[in-house]
């Protein structure tokens, strides 16, 4: 599978008043069209600075290095005859450039709506919104065909109802909706341009009760299929990770611990970090949780070794000395451990 987003040995760097820190060291992954990658870990393990990494998003004074490439399928043959590289270096983008990427080509689902929608704008008016910014000269009606196709698309009942409210108006899951229609809305404007179409999902059910948590992810799995969108899907939960990805990949300390089929490393995970995530997942057949002992390092006092040996149940000695590499289990599935 030819990869929509392909990030290699990517990492941030931000000044504190400690010196510099890696939230994000050295991170590589791929997400293909279609396809759902889970990233998953602790709260501080550098899963939403990767993201914003790769959405061009990071505050003023960070440094990105490494590289992250955005993948787009064409139906130009023009640049198919030319043989013209339709692929983009975003680690080089300047703002002006990745301005025309955003909502278009890659777009971003954040946690909290009512954080991200507008207050005091009708939500039809920023699906909208989210259309002009990259056709500045489609046609009004056009662009509210566009901004209905997009909330119906993302299971939003009676659209045309909904797009006379405001966020206020809706529930928590309905302006989750909304911000779908909003991700996948300057994607459907002009569907025979090339287009990326990766989206990036930074923990979108964990305000949401369970019942609704179950109709969004379906939903982004249905948007994934139809629309052949490769989606990065960020969260904390193992169980919501089992639902929707295909492939994982579990971040501590800023650095991918392991990767592999979702099913092989919820079943036979490799790395000890987690084996403690899965047991201190709840289950109803498992009676006390066992909580993983101490707490994520500091990125300005980190271990010298493995950062997750301070709190490892099977440290060795050269697990303080160096930093273990990723090693193959088996041809899908690795894990930065010693004992692999």
């Amino acid at each position: 599978m030819k990869p929509l987003l392909d990030v290699r040995a990517l990492t941030v760097e931000l000044p504190t008043a400690q010196g510099w820190v890696r939230p994000v060291n050295e991170v590589s992954l791929r997400v293909g069209a279609g396809e759902c990658l889970g990233l998953v870990g602790e709260s501080g393990s550098g899963k939403t600075m990767l993201s914003l990494a790769i959405m061009g998003l990071l505050p003023p004074g960070a440094r990105v290095g490494g590289e992250a490439w955005l993948a787009k399928e064409t139906t130009d043959m023009k640049e198919v005859k030319e043989r013209k590289a339709v692929r983009t270096g975003l680690v080089a983008l300047k703002e002006h450039e990745y301005r025309l990427l955003r909502g278009r080509e890659i777009a971003m689902i954040f946690q909290e709506p009512m954080t991200s929608l507008n207050p005091v704008m009708r939500v039809g008016a920023q699906v909208e919104e989210a259309i002009r910014a990259h056709y500045p000269k489609m046609a009004a009606e056009l662009v509210r065909k566009n901004m209905l196709e997009a909330l119906r698309l993302a299971a939003v009942p009676e659209a045309e109802e909904r797009a006379r409210q405001y966020p206020h108006q809706l529930s928590g899951g309905l302006r989750q909706r909304v911000m779908i229609a909003m991700a996948i809305a300057a994607g459907l404007a002009e569907p025979n341009v090339a287009q990326a179409r990766l989206l990036i999902a930074d923990e979108p059910t964990t305000a949401l009760d369970v019942t609704v948590q179950k109709e969004i992810l379906e939903l982004l799995q249905r948007l994934g299929r139809e629309l052949q969108l490769g989606l990065l899907f960020i969260t904390h939960d193992l169980g919501v990770v089992a639902q929707v990805a295909d492939r994982v990949a579990v971040m501590y300390a800023g650095r991918v611990v392991e990767e592999g089929p979702v099913k092989e490393v919820l079943r036979v995970p490799r790395h000890p970090y987690t084996q403690g995530l899965l047991a201190a997942s709840p289950r109803l057949e498992r009676g006390k949780l066992t909580p993983i002992p101490g707490s994520v390092p500091k990125l300005t006092a980190l271990p010298p070794g493995c950062a997750f040996e301070p709190r490892c149940a099977f440290r060795r000695d050269q697990c303080s000395a160096t930093v273990p590499e990723l090693r193959a289990a088996n041809e899908a599935h690795s894990a930065r451990c010693v004992l692999v």
